[in-house]
């Protein structure tokens, strides 16, 4: 198995419930894809570093996974990529 973290940053300017609903969508996304979800958790709204796409703050939240198959890995990379209610996303593999 190998292990991943993975961190994503959603707009500032959504509510609550629509917070909850982008992190649900990707969490079932990774269940689905067969991997594990060892961690989530939410690191609430901070400051960033600099501005992105007109954004001076987001909702940071984390997630450590476990998963055979890249598949899973490679799927949520593409769909990230591509939602706007993300500006920005990271993961990196763990080596154990």
């Amino acid at each position: 198995m190998r292990t991943y973290e993975i961190m994503f940053i959603v707009r500032p300017d959504l509510e609550a419930d629509a917070i909850k609903e982008v992190v649900k969508k990707y969490s079932t996304l990774l269940v689905q894809k067969k991997a594990t979800i060892k961690k989530e958790e939410g690191l609430d709204q901070r400051e960033l570093a600099y501005e992105i796409k007109k954004h001076k703050s987001g909702f940071y939240y984390l997630m450590q996974i476990e998963t055979d198959d890249s598949k899973a890995i490679e799927e949520f990379e593409r769909l990230v990529s591509i939602d706007n209610d993300i500006i920005r996303h990271m993961i990196i593999r763990i080596e154990e």
